[in-house]
C-alpha cells in the first residue's frame, strides 16, 4: 500500500452561527466567529490517497489528475467564497472546519479512479488549528 499526498490552498469566509439559538448564545459559544459581517481564513488542504502502484506507470495515481479533481470539485467551489452562502455542498450545514473537512471528503470520493481510496482530508483553518477526517 502506498500513500500519496497533495497540498492545495483556498481562501474563504464564513460565520459560525446556529440559527436555532439566540444571538446571545451564538456569541457565548462561537465568540468572534459569530460576527454578522463574517470572517475569513487562508485554508490549507492536505489530501492523502492510498492504493497500490500501477506496474505500467509506477504511479498510485497521476498527480496531475488528482490536482485537477481537487481544483474542479473543491478549490474552485470554495476559493474566495462565503461558505455559508455561496457553496452548494455546505448549504444547511454549520460552516465549522470539522463539517467542511467532511464535505470536502464527499466532494472528492466520487471522482477517484478505481483502486484508489481516499485516506485522509486534513484541513488547516489557521497554522495552529487543523482537522483530520478519515471517512466514516
Amino acid at each position: 500500500m502506498v500513500y500519496l499526498t497533495r497540498h492545495e490552498h483556498f481562501n474563504a469566509a464564513h460565520k459560525l452561527y446556529n440559527p436555532t439559538w439566540s444571538e446571545e448564545k451564538n456569541v457565548e459559544v462561537f465568540g468572534k466567529c459569530a460576527n454578522g459581517n463574517w470572517h475569513g481564513h487562508n485554508y490549507e488542504l492536505i489530501v492523502t490517497i492510498k492504493g497500490n502502484i500501477d506496474p505500467d506507470t509506477g504511479f498510485l495515481m497521476d498527480v496531475k489528475v488528482l490536482s485537477a479533481i481537487l481544483q474542479e470539485h473543491v478549490c474552485e467551489k470554495l476559493d474566495h467564497r462565503n461558505l455559508n452562502l455561496d457553496v452548494d455542498f455546505m448549504s444547511g450545514v454549520l460552516a465549522s472546519t470539522e463539517n467542511l473537512a467532511i464535505a470536502i471528503w464527499k466532494q472528492i470520493v466520487p471522482h477517484l479512479p478505481k483502486g484508489v481510496d481516499l485516506h485522509c482530508v486534513k484541513l488547516y483553518e489557521t497554522p495552529r488549528i487543523c482537522v483530520e477526517y478519515f471517512g466514516n
